[in-house]
């Protein structure tokens, strides 16, 4: 994979005929409109095919499969433009191969809400090991909050991608609560009830695994909630069914604030089977414009948790969106926009903003004016900050990368993944 950043003047047309490659395929790989718009500072993934199959009558993607060696998900994730769906047609071009080997293995994990649009869920299944539909929360009498969850489960077993349940507090309009987990955590007799019942749900649709993420839980609580993580887990293994649990990103131990302090790495990693660090919203809506998973900042995480926790039991937490923030900044006032890392590119063709790279932070920014004269700042993701987050997998020994979340469509950050990994 090369990694092109556009030039004034440049077409899809042009970049491909420079580097010999499909001008449809470029288009599809990087998520460009119909249009063939592209701003200033715009960075592309291209990729250089090795073989290609020319579809004839009668072919099918699993008979194309098999008469290569390959998977049926590995064709899938060689040829974003299906979009996980199993249509071909004679004049069809499918990638069997790509120039250039994978730096490794890789175990990944996407989150997505029941409302999902389904063909961006289909897109992405092709390259996630596990999906996790968000969310199970915990009612007010300690019981389990129920999740609407057959789409995402049937769309999962359908692309052989194996389903984790996830656990948090969130109540029933949506917000985390930490008296939800408090009542839990406080209350030994309410705890294996629960777990009946999350072995019942676990059992009833086939999940394989389950992702416990409980924020904001009191500092007094911190060996409550690892010894609950450790029952789960113990009731859990003989099902064989693995434990993970969402830790918010510290960089020592005695990190305060309520996002941090009962969340002890020594502790949950001990209790439970695997970890999700969550290594983003350093950019978020009420702060100032910034990356939102900056480089530096995802280091100190992981240069921590690796004292604590064993490299292969962590998963590197991956955003999948930016922030728009209207400008001047004023704390309590100012809220930024959430925004596809498509929507962002698209703002920035529409106003005229060359984009930049900040090589600290690793990530894309740019700054237009709205229509009403209001300035604007945008941080996002691209295949260069992908890249650069997907190394560090490979860097660190981790076991993968969790993906948060699924919802809006990335094709870059896609195939930037597929260039770089065989995907278990």
């Amino acid at each position: 994979m090369l990694i092109h950043t556009v030039q004034s003047g440049e077409t899809v047309y042009s970049i491909a005929t420079r580097y010999g490659v499909s001008p449809a395929r470029l288009m599809s790989d990087n998520g460009v409109g119909e249009d063939g718009a592209l701003a200033v500072g715009q960075a592309l993934a291209v990729l250089f095919p090795r073989v290609v199959h020319a579809v004839t009558e009668g072919d099918t993607l699993s008979s194309v499969a098999r008469a290569y060696g390959i998977s049926l998900r590995q064709l899938y994730r060689n040829n974003y433009y299906l979009g996980g769906r199993d249509a071909v047609y004679p004049g069809n071009a499918l990638v069997i191969s790509y120039v250039g080997q994978p730096i490794g293995d890789i175990v990944t994990n996407g989150y997505a809400y029941p409302h999902i649009r389904r063909p961006t869920l289909q897109a992405a299944l092709p390259y996630m090991t596990c999906l996790t539909p968000f969310t199970y929360g915990v009612t007010a009498a300690g019981g389990l909050l129920p999740l609407q969850d057959g789409l995402l489960l049937s769309d999962a077993a359908a692309m052989g991608v194996t389903p984790l349940m996830h656990l948090s507090s969130i109540t029933e309009d949506g917000s985390f609560s930490n008296a939800r987990s408090t009542l839990i955590l406080t209350n030994p007799a309410l705890q294996d009830p629960l777990i009946d019942q999350i072995i019942a749900t676990v059992q009833e649709k086939g999940y394989r695994g389950v992702d416990v993420d409980f924020e904001f839980v009191p500092p007094a609580e911190r060996e409550a909630y690892a010894a609950f993580v450790n029952r789960l887990r113990e009731r859990l293994a003989p099902l064989r069914l693995p434990v993970i649990v969402a830790l918010a990103p510290k960089t020592f131990a005695g990190q305060k604030g309520l996002l941090y302090e009962a969340h002890d790495y020594a502790l949950l990693g001990a209790a439970a089977d695997f970890v999700l660090l969550m290594t983003y919203e350093w950019g978020y809506t009420y702060g100032p414009p910034m990356a939102v998973s900056p480089l530096p900042q995802v280091r100190a995480v992981l240069d921590y948790a690796v004292t604590e926790i064993p490299p292969a039991k962590i998963f590197l937490g991956m955003p999948n969106y930016g922030y728009d923030w209207p400008l001047p900044f004023r704390q309590g006032v100012t809220a930024a926009r959430s925004i596809s890392n498509g929507t962002a590119v698209r703002l920035a063709i529409d106003h005229g903003a060359e984009i930049r790279y900040d090589e600290t932070a690793q990530s894309p920014y740019f700054h237009y004016t709205d229509r009403d004269g209001t300035a604007h700042e945008v941080w996002f993701e691209d295949v260069r900050s992908t890249a650069a987050k997907l190394r560090l997998v490979s860097e660190y020994g981790f076991r993968g990368a969790g993906y948060w979340n699924l919802m809006r469509p990335f094709p870059q950050g896609w195939v930037t993944l597929n260039a770089l990994f065989n995907v278990r």
